[in-house]
């Protein structure tokens, strides 16, 4: 039985175990939706040879738990098939997927999402991407998980447009298709009517806000409460954290630890060198080639991640914040976590901020930050 909280939204409900043949029986609780939502939208989640299981299974889930909390008596908001281009295929995982032909370039489709794995490559060379501009044409928007992006680009899409894939993938794009804007932090990227997203959960993601933008945001927090996923991640939410980032180079992992202990300090390449044991110019030329940052650019990617943590873990004024992670004043830390994220302290506070460390509660505590800016 689900509960209301005080009129607000649904805030849990208690659903009853049910075989993968008995989900579409699941009590429904999806709150109350647009009027645009009583339309089904048919959703097309290409797959092929070898593609990688959790990009397809994690859209098609969001989408499929969205029909599953639709109010009885309200018809489902998509109508789903994945589909390719020989019918039943075998993901890179091992486990067959029961998927569908290929549609007819003049059926209904509303949202195309292709789907990453190791096959791409050989997909992109048969049939397959002419078969998706067609279908591209038709659809209301397009999406890409993970390395499907390259299925994109061999369609003739990616050209001038802002372009998420996985991390480890992002440079054989760029040099596969220059004149994409590839762009290696997001965890997906909108632009216009094409939406990619990076690697394997990052498709999660995608489909949430996806959901989001079809029926409203308490409905895509409904589904990601359903599906246990823990925060609804923004598309600024970086893919890794710095520290992972900085871990191919372990020669200097007891500086980082040393950094990440001393954030508040004026840390400049002088003393970093120095606490490296070596001579300013031979630390600046080591620490790139071991790491693929400039000790600048690695330590404000390291000064945000803090600060990203203190934002949506307490509810310290962003001032304090700034002197805590070494950047000195408020506006410098504001303009370090735009450029890093891609969002302004307070905006990554309201959608990070966990009970008890909203933003009114850093505002009893003496900050500011009207309009996220």
């Amino acid at each position: 039985m689900a509960e209301r909280d005080g009129g607000t939204g649904w805030t849990g409900a208690t659903i009853r175990v049910q075989s993968v043949a008995g989900m579409t029986k699941v009590p429904r609780f999806l709150p109350d939706c647009p009027a645009t939502a009583v339309r089904s939208r048919p959703i097309e989640i290409v797959a092929y040879a070898d593609v990688q299981l959790l990009d397809v299974a994690g859209p098609l889930q969001v989408f499929a738990t969205a029909n599953d909390l639709t109010p009885v008596g309200s018809p489902p908001p998509y109508t789903l098939a994945v589909v390719a281009p020989d019918g039943p295929v075998r993901s890179s995982a091992g486990l067959g997927l029961a998927a569908g032909p290929l549609p007819a370039d003049d059926a209904p489709v509303d949202t195309l999402i292709v789907a990453g794995g190791r096959g791409v490559h050989t997909a992109s060379a048969t049939d397959l991407p002419a078969w998706i501009a067609g279908r591209a044409a038709r659809a209301r928007r397009v999406a890409s998980v993970c390395t499907g992006a390259f299925l994109l680009g061999a369609a003739g899409l990616l050209d001038g447009r802002r372009v998420a894939t996985h991390w480890t993938a992002c440079d054989a794009l760029a040099r596969r298709y220059p004149e994409a804007r590839v762009e290696p932090d997001p965890i997906f990227i909108r632009d216009r009517d094409l939406w990619t997203s990076a690697g394997v959960s990052a498709g999660i993601d995608l489909a949430l806000a996806l959901v989001e933008a079809d029926l409203g945001r308490a409905a895509a927090l409904a589904v990601a409460r359903h599906l246990v996923v823990f925060l609804k991640r923004p598309g600024g939410q970086a893919q890794f954290s710095t520290a992972l980032a900085l871990q191919a180079g372990s020669r200097f992992d007891a500086l980082h630890a040393w950094i990440g202990e001393n954030l508040s300090e004026p840390l400049t390449v002088e003393r970093l060198a120095a606490e490296a044991g070596m001579s300013p110019r031979g630390f600046a030329r080591h620490y790139r080639a071991a790491t693929g940052f400039t000790p600048a650019r690695a330590l404000e990617r390291l000064r945000v991640e803090a600060a990203r943590r203190l934002l949506a873990e307490s509810r310290l004024p962003l001032k304090r914040i700034a002197l805590l992670c070494g950047f000195g004043s408020e506006e410098t830390l504001r303009r370090a976590v735009r450029r890093c994220v891609g969002a302004a302290p307070g905006a990554y506070r309201r959608r990070f901020a966990g009970e008890g460390t909203s933003r009114e509660g850093a505002s009893r505590e003496g900050t500011s930050d009207p309009a996220g800016i």
